[in-house]
């Protein structure tokens, strides 16, 4: 259950109403989620948080679509925020692969380690996997892919200290968990 209760479309005030409606056409195929309903209780906090996407933008030109998703989604797992991980394995799932079975070359494995270490760690990352992952990015590509991670995590810790719901198009890319064996 909810800590904060998403904005109902008829709470929301005129500005923050403006500014669903404008992310919505700047970013097509996105929707107001719960996560960006809640977030609408302060118009600051969503208009902060949806830089998420022209930073996701820079992660994707720099990645490609498909580590950069992948990025995303070892942030989100290391973060343990059931809502995020959910939404990229919706991705993952939707581009015809399976999470728990991903092909990954060793660049990409370390690639996500970093992003995952970093959530884990609370921005620690050892030196050896640091100096791994740096051989491979510009100065400036470093920086966005942490800046990006930073980011992520926010969101993560957001979702995770509201518990916001997984919002209902998302449940059939849930993890299926086995059910224990009665007896």
């Amino acid at each position: 259950m909810p800590r904060i209760h998403p904005l109902q479309p008829d709470e929301a005030t005129p500005e923050v109403q403006a500014a669903f409606d404008q992310h919505v056409a700047d970013y097509p195929g996105s929707r107001i989620t719960n996560m960006k309903a809640t977030l609408g209780r302060s118009l600051l906090s969503f208009q902060v948080y949806m830089q998420w996407y022209p930073l996701y933008e820079q992660v994707k030109a720099i990645l490609g679509n498909r580590l950069a998703y992948l990025y995303a989604h070892s942030i989100s797992e290391g973060s343990n925020c059931p809502l995020c991980t959910t939404f990229f394995r919706r991705i993952i799932i939707d581009n015809g692969e399976q999470p728990e079975a991903l092909q990954l070359t060793a660049h990409e494995q370390l690639l996500l380690d970093f992003g995952s270490e970093m959530a884990q760690h609370k921005g620690e990352v050892a030196d050896e996997l640091y100096d791994r992952v740096s051989v491979h990015y510009t100065d400036e590509q470093l920086v966005v892919l942490v800046a990006f991670a930073g980011q992520m995590i926010a969101t993560n810790v957001f979702n995770n200290v509201l518990h916001v719901d997984i919002d209902e198009y998302l449940y059939p890319y849930l993890p299926i968990t086995p059910q224990p064996a009665t007896r």
